[in-house]
């Protein structure tokens, strides 16, 4: 299996960070600085989110797996520091999870990144989990940045007219969409694409649509070596790498979800690039390697 192993070094302070609170993880890709930053956590029901699997069986799965239920999932968000701009990948809940998250903020200061450094956000979707963060009581939380994201997502969760194509205990996703983004557009910082794309940096935005329409990963390449930035191909590590037909009912498209859930893995299983995970246990970095017909998560 290829890795990164040779190339990537934590950096001192990410290292004594890591070691008191473990709220920020660095490592070198190439010679860009890459930090696994945490945004806290939210307890998520998986017993009732959950498709595709009988209760039994997923709960055996997660005492397996040591996790109780309602499961703590990890908020992730991630900073490439290329020497010419520091990007960030995702902005966590911000204000609409609860006290457990929207850490995200005091995380990077803690970690020496200020938000105000911050040029770029880059997007994989704008559930309230990744793109909450990027303002709180309408004050931009990263005031110099532009944001980027798959117009698809735009155009759907901008406009009310889609409500009825998610189930109605989603619709609260469409408020919380234009009050993330309504701050963003009034600045003239919102910048949209359609992927595949370059974006800054040549960072390269790999559609994988299901979960909302306009979901993507980021490949960044430096040094010969490969970052996949995957966004919600997970969210419960404990069931879906062994199982991955099972879908969550977050899906706007499950069927489409679990048909990219599983080339995706697959890709990345062969290739054996270095994953950086939003829902995966701090600090959500790791390979997928193939296990039988299915698939299973090595941390870095």
């Amino acid at each position: 299996m290829k890795t990164l192993m040779a190339l990537m070094v934590l950096t001192a302070s990410a290292t004594a960070q890591a070691a008191t609170s473990q709220t920020a993880y660095g490592l070198k890709l190439g010679d860009w600085q890459v930090t696994a930053v945490s945004d806290g956590s939210a307890q998520v029901p998986l017993e009732k989110l959950m498709k595709n699997i009988s209760p039994d069986s997923l709960h055996q799965r997660l005492a397996a797996a040591g996790e109780p239920s309602p499961t703590p999932t990890a908020i992730n968000a991630f900073v490439i520091d290329t020497g010419k701009q520091r990007i960030l990948v995702d902005t966590g809940a911000g204000s609409l999870m609860g006290k457990s998250s929207g850490l995200l903020v005091d995380n990077l200061r803690a970690a020496g990144i200020a938000p105000q450094s911050i040029d770029t956000i880059l997007l994989t979707h704008i559930h309230a989990d990744h793109s909450g963060g990027l303002q709180r009581d309408g004050r931009l939380l990263f005031p110099n940045a532009t944001v980027w994201v798959d117009k698809k997502d735009v155009d759907f969760w901008l406009n009310p007219a889609h409500g009825d194509e998610v189930t109605e205990a989603e619709r609260h996703t469409f408020e919380e969409s234009r009050r993330s983004l309504a701050p963003v557009q009034a600045a003239g910082k919102l910048r949209t694409f359609n992927a595949p794309a370059q974006l800054p940096e040549g960072i390269k935005a790999v559609a994988a649509p299901g979960h909302t329409p306009g979901s993507v990963m980021y490949r960044v390449t430096r040094g010969g070596k490969t970052l996949v930035l995957w966004g919600d191909i997970i969210h419960a590590a404990a069931v879906q790498f062994a199982l991955p037909d099972v879908a969550i009912r977050f899906d706007v498209d499950s069927g489409q979800a679990v048909e990219t859930r599983r080339r995706i893995l697959e890709q990345i299983a062969d290739e054996g690039d270095l994953v950086a995970a939003p829902h995966i246990a701090f600090p959500g970095l790791g390979h997928v390697v193939h296990q039988g017909s299915a698939f299973q998560w090595q941390p870095f």
